[in-house]
Parts: C-alpha cells; sequence; structure tokens
C-alpha cells in the first residue's frame, strides 16, 4: 500500500528538493565558467587537411579581455606628440623670439615650417597617414606662428585688424592648396573653411565700417559658406561650412533686424534689404539640406522676410499700427505654399508664418485681459455708477493709455476670420497646402476652435477700444454671451465636441465678465443677470430636448449651463436683498429661494444629468445664505430649520435618501442648538431631553421590528440632541455639577455600547467622555507643564515616536483590529 502524504508536508518536500537542484546548478556553472577562463582560444587554427574544411576555433561565451587595438594606442601617441611639439612652438615664437637676431629667426622659421608642410608628403607615400596628419596640424600652427612673427619684425606698424583679416585670407587660400594637394590629409581643408570665416569681418571690423556694412560682411561670410557646403570636397568640409554658415548668417541677421527695429522712415529700407538678403542665402544654403536643418533654414528666412518688409511698412505707418503690419507680412508669407520650395523648407516658411500670427495675437493678449479682468477693481464700489458713462470708466481704465492697444480688435477679428474660413473650406486648404503640409482632421478642430475664441475675443475688446457708451459696452458683452450658447448648441447636434467644449468655456467666462461689468449700475445688474438666467436656462432646455442629439449630448453640456444657471440666480437674490435695504441676515431668507427651487428641479430632472449638479448648487446656495445669517442667532436658527426642510423634503426621493435624510437631522438638530444659545438658555438639557427619550423609545422600537438597523440610524440622533449641547455648556460653565454628570451620563452609555455591540453609543459616549475629562484636567495639566523643565515635553515626544516607530507593525495591527471590531458592532 503506497504511502501519500498530506498536502502540506508534500509541499515542504517539493521545496527542499528544489533548493537542494538550485545549488546543484549553481555549484557546476561556476566550475564552467572557471573552466572558459583557463581555457584560450589558439593564436591560429592548425591547417585542415586537403579536402576538408578548417574546423572552427572554440570560442568561449565569456572571452577575456580583449587587448587594446594597435592604432588606438598610436593614435593617443602621435596625437600627444603632436601637442608637444606645438606648445614647444608657441613658447619659442612668444619667449625666445627675441633671444635671436633676424636672421636665425628667419632661418629657424622657414626650416622648421618647410619641413612641417613637407613631411606629410613623405610618410603618405610610405602609409603613415597618423603621423602625417599630426605633422600636418603642426604645419597650420607654424604657418599661424609664421603670420605673426612677421607682423612683428616686418611690419610692427600695420594695423592689426588689417593685418589678421588678409592673414587669415591668405592662410584660407594657402591651407585649401595645401589641402588639395595632399588629399589623404583631413585637417587643412576643414581650417581653411575656419579661416574663410574671419576675413569679411575683421575687414569690416579696421576700416571702421557701419552696422549694416559688418551685417553685410557677415551674411557674405555665410552665402560663402552655403556654397561651399553644397559643393565643398568631403563631409568634414561641408558640416564645418554648415556650421559656420548658421552661425554668420545668425549674427548677420540679428544685426540687420536691430537696426532694422531702430530705424526711422527713411533708413529703413537698408536693413531690410539686408533681411531679405539674408533670407535668401538661409533658403540657398537649406535647399540641399537634411529636413530638420531645411525646416530650421525656412523658418528663419520667413522670419526674416517679415522682419525685412514689415520693417519698412511699419516705418512709414503709425506707431500703434506696427504690429498689424507684420501680421500682414506673415499672412502673405502664406502664399509659400505655392512656392517652388523643396517640402522641408516649404514647411519651415510656414512655421515662420504661424510664428508672427501668434505673436501678433499675443500682442492683443493685454486687450483682453484687461478688459476681463477690468470689473474686479470695481468690485468695492458696486452699483457706484460708471465714471463717465463710459466703458474704460466702468472697467476702471479710464487713466490708462490704450493707444498702443487700440488695433487688438483688429488683430483678433482678421485672425478670427482667416482661421474661420479655414475650417469652412478645409478641403481646399488641405489641397492647396498638400505641397508642403498635409494636415490632418484634427487641426480643422483646432482651426474652428481658434476662430471661435478670438473672434470672441476681438469683439469683447471692441467696446473697450473704442471707449464706448457703458450700455453698449454690457449689451456686446450679453449678446456675446447668447450667440456662444447657440454654437454650443449648434456644435452638440452636429457632434463638433470640441468647437462646443470651447464656445462653452468662453460662454461662462464672457458671463463672468459681463455680470462684473454690470455691477457698476443697480437696472444693469438685474437686465444682465435675468438675462444670462434665462439663456442658460434656455440652453439647458434645448440641449435636454434634443432628440436627434441625445446619443451625442455630453454630462458637461447639461449641466455646466444649469449651474450657471443657479449662480445667476443666486446673485438676483443677493441684489433684491441689497435693493430691499435690508440687513443681510435679514435678506438670507431671500437666498434660500434658489434651494427651494433647485430642490423642486432635481425632481422634475430625476435621472437626468444636470439632476445633480443642479441640486449641489442649490446646496452651495444654502451654504451662503446659512452663512449671512451668522451674525443674528435667532435667525440663523430660521434659516438652519428651513435648510432642515429643504434637505428633508429632498430625502423623501429614494436616490437622495441617504445623504439627504441625514443632512436633515443635522440641520434640525443644529438649528435647536442655536435657537437655544440665541435664548439664553443656561440648561438645554431641559429642552434636549424631552427629545431624546422618546427618539430613543422610537429606536429601540426600530431595533426590535428590524434587528439588523444601524444603532447611528436608531440612537445616533437622540443622543447628540443631549449629549452635545450639554457638552458645550459644560465646557462653559464654571461649576463642577454639569461636567460630573455629563461626564457619568457618556461613561455609562460607553459601557452600555460596548457591553451591547453597539458602535454609536460606544464612540458618541467615548468621544463626549474624553473632551469632558479634558475639560476638567485641562487646568492640572498645565499647571504640571509650566513645572516641567522646557527640554522634557520634546523629549518625551520624541521618546513616543521612537517607541511607536519601533511597534509600528503591531501598533498597525491593532489599529486595524480595533477598526473590524468597531465595523462588526452595528
Amino acid at each position: 500500500m503506497e504511502h501519500v502524504p498530506p498536502p502540506a508536508e508534500e509541499l515542504a518536500l517539493l521545496d527542499r528538493e528544489l533548493a537542494r537542484l538550485d545549488a546543484r546548478r549553481m555549484q557546476l556553472l561556476t566550475r564552467r565558467a572557471w573552466l572558459l577562463s583557463v581555457l584560450q582560444p589558439p593564436a591560429t587554427p592548425p591547417a585542415a587537411p586537403p579536402g576538408r574544411p578548417a574546423p572552427a576555433a572554440f570560442t568561449p561565451s565569456s572571452p577575456s579581455a580583449a587587448p587594446v587595438p594597435p592604432h588606438s594606442a598610436q593614435n593617443v601617441l602621435l596625437t600627444l606628440g603632436g601637442l608637444l611639439l606645438t606648445i614647444a612652438a608657441i613658447a619659442f615664437t612668444l619667449v625666445s623670439w627675441g633671444q635671436m637676431g633676424i636672421g636665425g629667426r628667419s632661418a629657424v622659421l622657414a626650416l622648421v615650417t618647410v619641413a612641417a608642410l613637407a613631411a606629410p608628403a613623405v610618410l603618405l607615400r610610405r602609409g603613415l597617414s597618423s603621423t602625417a596628419e599630426s605633422l600636418g596640424a603642426l604645419a597650420l600652427v607654424l604657418m599661424v606662428l609664421d603670420a605673426y612673427a612677421l607682423h612683428r619684425v616686418a611690419a610692427p606698424d600695420t594695423d592689426a585688424l588689417g593685418f589678421a583679416s588678409a592673414t587669415s585670407a591668405v592662410l584660407a587660400v594657402l591651407w585649401a592648396a595645401y589641402g588639395l594637394t595632399l588629399g589623404k590629409l583631413r585637417l587643412p581643408l576643414p581650417m581653411a573653411v575656419v579661416s574663410m570665416q574671419f576675413t569679411p569681418v575683421l575687414w569690416s571690423w579696421a576700416v571702421g565700417a557701419q552696422a549694416s556694412v559688418f551685417a553685410g560682411a557677415l551674411l557674405l561670410t555665410a552665402a560663402l559658406d552655403c556654397a561651399i557646403a553644397q559643393r565643398g570636397r568631403g563631409v568634414a568640409v561641408r558640416r564645418t561650412a554648415a556650421v559656420g554658415g548658421c552661425l554668420s548668417g545668425a549674427a548677420g541677421l540679428l544685426v540687420a533686424l536691430a537696426l532694422s527695429v531702430t530705424a526711422g522712415t527713411a533708413a529703413a529700407a537698408a536693413p531690410g534689404a539686408l533681411l531679405l538678403a539674408g533670407a535668401a542665402v538661409a533658403l540657398f544654403g537649406v535647399w540641399r539640406a537634411p529636413k530638420e536643418l531645411a525646416v530650421a533654414g525656412g523658418l528663419g528666412a520667413g522670419l526674416a522676410v517679415v522682419a525685412g518688409v514689415g520693417g519698412v511698412l511699419r516705418a512709414g505707418a503709425a506707431a500703434d499700427w506696427s504690429v498689424p503690419v507684420f501680421l500682414l507680412c506673415g499672412l502673405v508669407l502664406l502664399t509659400a505654399v505655392r512656392a517652388p520650395l523643396p517640402r522641408p523648407a516649404g514647411r519651415g516658411v510656414l512655421w515662420a508664418s504661424g510664428m508672427v500670427v501668434a505673436a501678433s495675437v499675443l500682442s492683443a493678449a493685454p486687450a483682453v485681459g484687461m478688459t476681463l479682468v477690468g470689473p474686479v477693481s470695481r468690485l468695492r464700489t458696486v452699483w457706484a455708477g460708471a465714471p463717465e458713462g463710459r466703458a474704460r470708466g466702468a472697467l476702471g481704465l479710464e487713466g490708462m493709455d490704450w493707444s498702443q492697444l487700440s488695433t487688438a480688435p483688429v488683430i483678433l477679428l482678421v485672425v478670427a476670420g482667416l482661421t474661420g474660413a479655414a475650417y469652412r473650406w478645409w478641403t481646399w486648404c488641405v489641397r492647396t497646402a498638400g505641397a508642403v503640409v498635409s494636415p490632418g482632421a484634427t487641426w480643422r478642430g483646432a482651426a474652428g476652435a481658434s476662430a471661435l475664441v478670438l473672434g470672441w475675443a476681438g469683439l469683447l475688446v471692441l467696446p473697450v477700444s473704442l471707449d464706448a457708451p457703458y450700455a453698449v459696452a454690457v449689451a456686446v458683452q450679453a449678446v456675446l454671451v447668447a450667440a456662444l450658447l447657440a454654437v454650443t448648441v449648434g456644435a452638440v447636434r452636429l457632434g463638433a465636441g470640441s468647437v462646443a467644449s470651447v464656445a462653452l468655456v468662453c460662454a461662462l467666462v464672457g458671463a463672468v465678465s459681463a455680470g462684473a461689468l454690470s455691477l457698476a449700475v443697480e437696472p444693469a445688474t438685474y437686465l444682465v443677470f435675468g438675462a444670462l438666467l434665462v439663456l442658460f436656462g434656455a440652453a439647458t432646455v434645448v440641449t435636454r430636448a434634443d432628440a436627434a442629439s441625445a446619443a451625442r449630448v455630453t454630462r458637461l453640456t447639461q449641466a455646466v449651463p444649469a449651474c450657471a444657471a443657479v449662480v445667476c440666480a443666486m446673485v438676483l437674490a443677493g441684489a433684491l436683498g441689497a435693493s430691499l435695504e435690508q440687513a443681510t441676515y435679514r435678506a438670507a431668507p431671500l437666498m434660500l429661494v434658489v434651494p427651494t427651487v433647485t430642490v423642486l428641479l432635481g425632481a422634475r430632472l430625476r435621472g437626468g444629468p444636470p439632476a445633480l449638479p443642479v441640486e449641489l448648487t442649490g446646496a452651495v446656495a444654502g451654504v451662503v445664505a446659512v452663512a449671512m445669517a451668522v451674525p443674528d442667532g435667532p435667525f440663523l436658527a430660521l434659516v438652519l430649520a428651513l435648510c432642515g426642510v429643504l434637505a428633508a423634503g429632498t430625502a423623501m426621493r429614494a436616490e437622495r435618501r441617504p445623504a439627504a435624510g441625514y443632512l436633515a437631522v443635522v440641520l434640525f438638530v443644529v438649528a435647536t442648538w442655536v435657537r437655544l444659545s440665541a435664548s439664553d438658555v443656561s440648561a438645554p438639557e431641559a429642552y434636549t431631553l424631552p427629545v431624546t427619550l422618546p427618539a430613543l423609545v422610537v429606536g429601540v422600537l426600530r431595533r426590535r421590528r428590524d434587528p439588523a438597523a444601524s444603532s447611528w440610524t436608531a440612537y445616533g440622533a437622540g443622543l447628540s440632541a443631549t449629549l452635545v449641547p450639554s457638552l458645550f455648556a459644560a465646557w462653559t460653565d464654571p461649576s463642577w455639577v454639569r461636567p460630573l454628570l455629563l461626564g457619568v451620563a457618556a461613561l455609562v452609555i460607553t459601557l452600555a455600547g460596548a457591553r451591547l455591540r453597539l458602535q454609536a453609543l460606544l464612540l458618541l459616549g467615548g468621544a463626549v467622555l474624553a473632551m469632558d475629562a479634558l475639560h476638567e484636567l485641562a487646568p492640572y495639566v498645565i499647571q504640571v507643564v509650566g513645572a516641567l523643565p522646557r527640554w522634557l515635553p520634546p523629549a518625551l515626544a520624541g521618546l513616543l515616536l521612537l517607541v511607536v516607530g519601533a511597534t509600528y507593525e503591531h501598533r498597525l495591527r491593532d489599529a486595524r483590529r480595533l477598526k473590524d471590531a468597531l465595523g462588526r458592532m452595528r
């Protein structure tokens, strides 16, 4: 009979056997690695017999470190040798030159230079290319030192900058000829390109030329670099020329741009011509360049064209029209999509146009910001009237210089019109720009949203820019909100989610701006907020009632307008109280009209997307009403009781019953406490016990009928009605009788909760008992703490933290057990 061990014993046996196998496998792998390190592959495999293939050389899986390649060591040695010779030559020229006569100097330099120039040719014929490269580099340095020595000895009175310019040109020619003669040397030709960079710049500096000539010299250098980068010999030469062209061209364009910005009407043509020449050089340089470089070149060329043409046109226009001039040039640049340019370069030109348009829009952003934020500065003077009856006065901008921002509406509306046209005729735009870019459907949505935002911003700023009458500015903003809500509804029907979201956000921002602007005059406040209430309510109703687009209606497009309508109603209720010249607390019941309506709407919209947001916004109005009634106790109790009634009415609906029911109980209890406190009642138990006892009896009956009912449902409200007011009274009572009686009652309730396993009794009784004991012991604790040394409390706190940290896991398990024990209680 076969013995089968229990599953636990069999699992332990398997684990032990697997552990032994793993240990044995590690021993074998270690031995194998050592054997591989001992065995080395033979230097040359043995010759195979005729007719047989040669056996493959044994190659271990973990070969030892390979030796350093001989060519790498040779290059290092040659580089160090050439560097030391160069340092020695420089030291000889700068330090020991003056210790020799003119003949000796010339002989030494000539001999060393000729030897250094001739040696690479001999070495290349013998195949010593690395040595030839080192001596060639030394020869180039010696030629620079020869030029320095020639200037010090033969022409000391010659201008240094002019001599350096001529020297750089001569060296560039000599190095180019030397590199072409010895084609295998890689350094002379790139160094000839580098030397050529300094010739025009040093010449301009030497003759004291103007900044425009200096910029022209830089652009000429960039043009030569571009030609070399396209036709040069070797990758190193082309890369060196490309880097030099980028640096020289960028420097020349920056100098020309600075001249264009600061030039007057008559002097703007020369910088403009330089910028256009720089653009031509950039396009010529990137004609055959890689993709990224071609895009960057097209971007620089486009910006240069805008700066050049716009700088000339700006000089003849008014100062506040400079931005529209550049915007016009940037828009004309869009015609580059049909120009015979390489695709990457054309894309860069389009990016340049987009950057100009974006910069123009950003220049109008301050005007939009002041229009939106301006009414905030007038909130302290609500209904004080608009100064001078104009729009800028209502915004608090009457003392500001608006001349630089007067063209903001033109900029915004022009760009909005173009982006809107692109959205409308998107297919034609894609077909036209197909040779340069291929935008997707996402770009169309972005164009539509941009047109909407920019058009709204332009119309919003227009009355302020013209300093229209106050009534016109308010009416324009209200009409814009209505139009945006109409666009939102239409976009939802068409399924254009991005346009609908953007239109809704703009409508909300515009509503805030219009509402804040209307606070300057009392009638305008009622008209604007009343109109906004109707508009947002209508948008909610229309969107909800559109059955054809019900599948595309989002919760956002229904809930947000509904909540905005409730906020407008709150403002109207507050304004009504102010118009009646009532105290703030007396106007609180008026504010409760808003949550009353939202409760009724919530019952009507049951199950719809806006139901819960509307009720929550109405609850915020209830909180505002409570805050308004705080200064007066009786009104506060009244408002709390009315809020309790609203919560109880909401609890009649099954889906709101759990939260609203508890809230109603809390509000009623708090209202009772506030009423007792406002009536200067010193013994609240006389009023709370008659409520507590029947409530506890009802709780007992509820538990008998439904043993699974929670103790909080059965006893929580009844116990809180007496314990909490008594606790507040005990904390302000100088006598010891009330705290003693409250402590005894709380202790009894706590023990009863522990004995009967009732969570509400245990937690409420324990919390009240702890607070009561803290109140009674607080004076003695303060005395003890005052008598202790100052270092002892921090030391005890640190010791406690150390103990808790050391036993953290145990404390965590205790907390979990306590949580589980409380959770098992009813």
